[in-house]
């Protein structure tokens, strides 16, 4: 009888370990599947000239940095508007969380317009980061790293 009891806690002990173990790669899952779908979403809306989803998207303290400079949010609004992107591919996503913010990096493959400046298209990264706000996300950070001609 002893052991009987000693067996069930053992394997009481080892589905809870397991199950914990478990939830921890689903929560890493669902982390990477929001950020990704975040970047998807942004990339979507930008392409389709959505600028009210943008505007909605967007959090009142946002800010980026590009080659020419650093906008907050109206001037995103701005130079998004001004982009006419031609087909792109998104790739090599790499999502983090770090409390209630998102933090992608990935590769976009695109031909766009900053500041008047037409960029060739080709390979470059970037950085965007969303912090949950309720039961939304809201862009908060946009790094675009790759240099003017």
């Amino acid at each position: 009888m002893r052991y009987g009891k000693l067996f069930f806690v053992l394997v009481l002990f080892i589905f809870c370990f397991n199950a914990f173990a478990f939830s921890e790669t689903v929560e890493e899952v669902n982390i990477d599947r929001i950020g990704k779908e975040l970047v998807l979403q942004l990339w979507a809306d930008m392409k389709a000239n959505n600028w009210m989803e943008l505007q909605k998207q967007i959090a009142p303290g946002f800010q980026a940095i590009h080659q020419d400079g650093s906008r907050d949010n109206n001037a995103e609004i701005e130079l998004i508007k001004g982009l006419n992107l031609s087909e792109y591919t998104l790739s090599n996503f790499k999502v983090t969380m770090e409390g209630p913010v998102i933090i992608a990096t990935y590769q976009v493959n695109v031909e766009e317009t900053i500041a008047g400046n037409l960029i060739q298209k080709k390979s470059s990264m970037r950085l965007s980061a969303w912090l949950k706000s309720g039961d939304s996300w809201k862009w908060i950070i946009h790094a675009n790293l790759i240099p003017l001609k």
